[in-house]
Protein backbone atom coordinates (compact mmCIF):
# COMPACT_ATOMS: atom_id res chain seq x y z
CA UNK A 1 0.00 0.00 0.00
CA UNK A 2 1.44 3.61 -0.56
CA UNK A 3 0.71 6.19 1.72
CA UNK A 4 -1.51 8.05 -1.05
CA UNK A 5 -3.85 4.95 -0.76
CA UNK A 6 -3.29 5.02 3.22
CA UNK A 7 -3.84 8.62 3.16
CA UNK A 8 -7.45 8.11 1.41
CA UNK A 9 -8.54 5.59 3.87
CA UNK A 10 -7.75 7.49 6.96
CA UNK A 11 -11.48 9.23 6.83
CA UNK A 12 -13.40 6.02 6.56
CA UNK A 13 -10.73 4.13 9.25
CA UNK A 14 -12.28 6.98 11.71
CA UNK A 15 -15.48 6.49 10.83
CA UNK A 16 -15.14 2.15 10.79
CA UNK A 17 -16.21 1.86 7.32
CA UNK A 18 -13.11 -0.17 6.23
CA UNK A 19 -12.94 -3.73 5.48
CA UNK A 20 -11.43 -6.47 7.56
CA UNK A 21 -8.50 -6.50 4.13
CA UNK A 22 -8.36 -3.05 3.82
CA UNK A 23 -8.31 -2.72 7.40
CA UNK A 24 -5.40 -5.15 7.50
CA UNK A 25 -3.31 -3.59 4.65
CA UNK A 26 -3.78 0.17 6.25
CA UNK A 27 -2.78 -1.18 9.93
CA UNK A 28 0.35 -2.87 7.81
CA UNK A 29 1.43 0.13 5.87
CA UNK A 30 0.89 2.70 9.75
CA UNK A 31 3.40 -0.09 11.25
CA UNK A 32 6.24 0.83 8.82
CA UNK A 33 5.19 4.96 7.71
CA UNK A 34 5.53 7.55 10.50
CA UNK A 35 4.07 10.30 7.95
CA UNK A 36 0.77 8.36 7.27
CA UNK A 37 0.51 7.80 11.23
CA UNK A 38 1.25 11.25 12.10
CA UNK A 39 -1.81 12.36 9.41
CA UNK A 40 -4.11 9.59 11.44
CA UNK A 41 -3.66 11.18 14.39
CA UNK A 42 -4.14 14.91 13.07
CA UNK A 43 -7.47 13.78 11.59
CA UNK A 44 -8.26 11.86 14.89
CA UNK A 45 -7.68 14.48 16.55
CA UNK A 46 -9.94 16.75 14.64
CA UNK A 47 -12.79 14.33 14.30
CA UNK A 48 -12.80 12.89 17.26
CA UNK A 49 -12.23 16.58 19.08
CA UNK A 50 -15.05 18.27 17.45
CA UNK A 51 -17.51 15.34 18.16
CA UNK A 52 -16.74 15.95 21.91
CA UNK A 53 -16.88 19.69 21.87
CA UNK A 54 -20.60 19.46 19.96
CA UNK A 55 -21.70 16.34 22.90
CA UNK A 56 -20.15 18.23 25.52
CA UNK A 57 -18.89 15.12 26.32
CA UNK A 58 -16.28 12.52 26.38
CA UNK A 59 -12.47 12.29 27.00
CA UNK A 60 -9.72 14.63 26.40
CA UNK A 61 -7.48 11.66 25.91
CA UNK A 62 -8.04 11.82 22.59
CA UNK A 63 -4.49 10.52 21.72
CA UNK A 64 -5.37 7.33 24.15
CA UNK A 65 -8.86 6.92 22.35
CA UNK A 66 -6.61 6.58 19.24
CA UNK A 67 -4.35 3.73 20.54
CA UNK A 68 -7.54 2.02 21.91
CA UNK A 69 -9.36 2.19 18.40
CA UNK A 70 -5.99 0.91 16.45
CA UNK A 71 -5.41 -1.57 19.51
CA UNK A 72 -9.65 -3.02 18.93
CA UNK A 73 -8.40 -2.71 14.82
CA UNK A 74 -5.72 -5.35 15.37
CA UNK A 75 -8.18 -7.24 17.47
CA UNK A 76 -10.69 -7.62 14.88
CA UNK A 77 -8.11 -8.65 12.32
CA UNK A 78 -6.99 -11.28 14.31
CA UNK A 79 -10.56 -12.20 14.59
CA UNK A 80 -10.69 -11.97 11.05
CA UNK A 81 -7.87 -14.50 10.24
CA UNK A 82 -9.39 -16.91 13.20
CA UNK A 83 -12.57 -17.08 11.37
CA UNK A 84 -10.65 -17.53 7.93
CA UNK A 85 -8.53 -20.61 9.24
CA UNK A 86 -11.66 -22.02 11.20
CA UNK A 87 -13.49 -21.90 7.36
CA UNK A 88 -10.66 -23.68 5.52
CA UNK A 89 -10.62 -26.12 8.01
CA UNK A 90 -14.23 -26.78 8.37
CA UNK A 91 -14.16 -26.50 4.23
CA UNK A 92 -11.46 -29.28 3.90
CA UNK A 93 -13.07 -31.41 6.70
CA UNK A 94 -16.66 -31.13 4.64
CA UNK A 95 -14.46 -31.98 1.43
CA UNK A 96 -12.62 -34.63 3.12
CA UNK A 97 -15.63 -36.13 4.83
CA UNK A 98 -17.59 -36.27 1.20
CA UNK A 99 -14.17 -37.98 -0.69
CA UNK A 100 -14.38 -41.06 1.98
CA UNK A 101 -17.83 -41.18 1.45
CA UNK A 102 -17.43 -41.57 -2.23
CA UNK A 103 -14.69 -44.36 -1.89
CA UNK A 104 -16.48 -45.89 0.28
CA UNK A 105 -19.65 -45.97 -1.60
CA UNK A 106 -17.40 -47.27 -4.88
CA UNK A 107 -16.33 -50.22 -2.79
CA UNK A 108 -19.43 -50.94 -1.52
CA UNK A 109 -20.81 -50.84 -5.35
CA UNK A 110 -17.95 -53.06 -6.66
CA UNK A 111 -16.16 -55.12 -4.29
Amino acid sequence: MTCQEAERLVTPYIRDELSGDELEAFLTHLERCRSCQEELEIYFMVDVGLKQLDSGAGTFDIMGALQHRIAESYARVRRMWAVRRLLYAVNTLGIMAVAVTVLLQVRIWFF
